[in-house]
C-alpha cells in the first residue's frame, strides 16, 4: 500500500507514467493501472494522503484481486484433469494449454499457466524425509548398467550385473559384481554384504526383484519362499518396496548414482578377465568411497557406521546359508520318489504312494514334503539311476528287496555250485547298474527249485558257452531241454546251423 500511495500522489502532483515507474520500480502499465482507476474514482490528492491502507486496498486491488482470484481458482480446479491430460502418450503443456485457453479467452498465457502446474505438481506430489534408525533396514538393488569380464582364452565379452546394498542410517555402501539377477546370486550377493557389515539389520528392503518377490502388491507382496527361508536363517524379515514407487528406496537409488561415479568411473579403462578380479578392483574403489567424508561434514561413512550403526546390528548366525532349491514329484509305486537333475530316487513312507510332494534340497540334503509335513529326510546322492532307501519307509512286503545286493546272489549262487555263481557275475558285469540285474538274478536262482541243481547248473554252463547273460536264456535252455545235450550233442547241433556252401553265397571272405 505505500508504493500504491506513492504512485498516485506522484501522478497527482504532475509527474509523468514513466517518471513514477522510474522512482518507485513499478511496471509502467501497473502505473497506468492504478491512475485509471484513480480517474474512475474522481479523488484529488488531499483525499488519496487521508485513506488509510485498508481503504486504499479496498478501493484499488480488491477489483484486481477478484479478477485474478476468479481465473485462480478456475484454473486450480482444471490442474488435477491437466495432470491426467499429461500422463497420456502424445500430451504436452502446450497442447493441453492450446485446449485451455480456447474454452478460457481471459486465462492465463502459458508461463503463468506452466508456473501454476508445477507449484500444483509440488503440493500434491510431496516427498516425505524418512529418519533412519541404526540398524534397521538395509536397501538392495542392482545398477542398471553392466559392468564386463573378458574370457582370456576365447575374447568372448560377458556382461554382469552389479548388485549394491546400503545401510539407512550410516549408509554404507557394499558393491559386488555377480553373474546374473537368478536368485541363487541375488542370495549369495545378500549374504556377502552381511557379512561384510558385520552383522543382520532388523529388515532387508529390495526393489520388487523377481528373484525376491514372487508377486508384487501394494499392501501385501508375495515373498520368494527360497528368499523368504534366507531371511529366516538370518533372523530378519523382508520388506519390499512397492511397485513403481522409487522414492520408498530413494537411498539405494542415490548410491547406484554414486557407484557410477565412484566405481565405475576408475574402472571404465581397465579389463578384467575374471569375475574375482573385477571384484577386487571393486572392493579397492568402496573402501576408498567409505572412507572418504561426506560433503560438509568431518566424518565418513565408515566413522559413522562404527560409531553409531555397528553394535546396533543383529549377529550372523553360526553357518551361512544352503540354498535350498525345491522340485515337485509324485510318489512313484514303489515308494519312491526320483529327484531330476541327479536321477537318484528316495525313499518315503509307503503311505504316500501315488501322492505329490516337495522336494526341497540343498548341496548335501533333500527334505521330501506333504502338505507343509517333513515325511522324509536323506543324505544327498549323486549316484545317477541308483536308491536311496529307509527301511521302515516300506511296506512289510517290499521290505525284503532292501537286502538286495550283488554280493547277496553270488554268494546264493555259490551255494548250489561254482559254475551257477560265475554266470552271475557275468550278469552284473554285462548290466550298466546292479539294480538292472537284481531280478534276473532272483529268477535264475529260483528256477533252482523248480528245475534242481544240475539242470540250473547246465543251463548256465550252456548259457556262458553262447556269451548270452540274462534270464530268458536260462529259461529257453531248460524248456527246449538243451541242458541235457552232451558235448558231442552240442557239437553236432552247432555244425547243424553252420551256413551251407552255394555257388550264390559269398562267404565270409568276401568282405575282409
Amino acid at each position: 500500500m505505500t508504493k500504491l500511495r506513492q504512485i498516485l500522489k506522484f501522478y497527482l502532483q504532475g509527474k509523468s507514467k514513466l517518471q513514477i515507474s522510474q522512482h518507485t520500480g513499478t511496471s509502467r502499465n501497473t502505473v497506468k493501472r492504478y491512475i485509471r482507476k484513480l480517474e474512475e474514482l474522481q479523488l484529488n490528492l488531499e483525499a488519496v494522503l487521508s485513506m488509510t491502507d485498508h481503504e486504499l486496498e479496498q478501493q484499488f486491488a480488491q477489483t484486481e484481486a477478484a479478477q485474478k482470484d476468479k481465473r485462480f481458482d478456475a484454473l486450480q480446479q482444471l490442474l488435477p484433469d491437466v495432470e491426467r491430460q499429461l500422463k497420456r502418450k502424445g500430451n504436452t503443456i502446450l497442447s493441453v494449454w492450446q485446449k485451455y485457453k480456447a474454452a478460457q479467452p481471459q486465462g492465463y498465457e502459458i508461463t503463468q499457466f506452466y508456473l501454476y502446474y508445477r507449484a500444483y505438481c509440488k503440493r500434491a506430489n510431496t516427498t516425505m524425509h524418512i529418519h533412519h534408525k541404526a540398524g534397521d533396514k538395509m536397501y538392495i538393488d542392482y545398477a542398471g548398467d553392466k559392468l564386463e569380464v573378458i574370457d582370456q582364452a576365447t575374447g568372448e565379452v560377458t556382461k554382469v550385473e552389479v548388485f549394491a546394498a546400503i545401510l539407512g542410517c550410516s549408509q554404507l555402501l557394499y558393491v559386488e559384481a555377480v553373474s546374473s539377477q537368478r536368485k541363487e546370486d541375488l542370495i549369495k550377493a545378500t549374504e556377502n554384504a552381511m557379512h561384510y557389515f558385520g552383522g543382520v539389520p532388523q529388515a532387508i528392503v529390495p526393489d520388487n526383484l523377481r528373484a525376491a518377490v514372487t508377486k508384487s502388491s501394494r499392501y501385501e507382496p508375495i515373498i520368494n519362499e527360497t528368499f523368504a527361508d534366507f531371511a529366516e536363517h538370518y533372523n530378519t524379515v523382508v520388506l519390499p518396496t512397492r511397485a513403481y514407487r522409487p522414492k520408498d528406496k530413494a537411498l539405494v537409488e542415490g548410491a547406484v548414482k554414486i557407484i557410477y561415479r565412484r566405481i565405475y568411473s576408475p574402472l571404465q579403462d581397465k579389463q578384467f578377465y575374471s569375475l574375482e578380479e573385477l571384484n577386487q578392483a571393486i572392493k579397492i574403489a568402496l573402501e576408498a568411497h567409505n572412507a572418504a567424508p561426506f560433503k560438509g561434514r568431518n566424518f565418513s561413512r565408515r566413522q559413522r557406521f562404527e560409531e553409531i550403526e555397528q553394535q546396533e546390528l543383529k549377529p550372523l548366525p553360526h553357518f551361512l546359508y544352503e540354498l535350498k532349491q525345491q522340485a515337485m514329484a509324485t510318489v512313484m509305486k514303489n515308494g519312491h520318489v526320483c529327484l531330476g537333475i541327479d536321477k537318484h530316487y528316495y525313499s518315503v513312507p509307503y503311505q504316500f504312494i501315488g501322492k505329490k510332494v516337495k522336494l526341497l534340497y540343498t548341496a548335501t540334503t533333500i527334505e521330501i514334503f506333504y502338505h507343509y509335513e517333513c515325511i522324509a529326510k536323506h543324505q544327498r546322492s549323486a549316484k545317477r539311476y541308483h536308491y536311496s532307501t529307509t527301511a521302515g519307509h516300506l511296506a512289510s512286503a517290499h521290505q525284503f528287496l532292501t537286502d538286495w545286493t550283488p554280493t547277496k546272489f553270488i554268494t546264493q549262487a555259490e551255494h548250489i555250485h561254482a559254475d551257477v555263481a560265475l554266470y552271475i557275475e557275468g550278469i552284473f558285469e554285462h548290466k550298466s547298474y546292479p539294480e538292472q540285474a537284481y531280478k534276473s538274478c532272483s529268477g535264475i536262482l529260483q528256477l533252482h527249485r523248480r528245475v534242481g541243481a544240475e539242470r540250473l547248473i547246465n543251463a548256465c554252463r550252456r548259457a556262458q558257452s553262447f556269451g548270452v547273460f540274462n534270464y530268458p536264456i536260462i529259461l529257453q535252455i531248460l524248456e527246449k531241454n538243451l541242458d541235457a545235450l552232451t558235448e558231442e550233442e552240442q557239437k553236432l547241433q552247432q555244425e547243424s546251423l553252420e551256413m551251407p556252401s552255394h555257388s550264390n553265397i559269398r562267404g565270409s571272405a568276401y568282405y575282409h
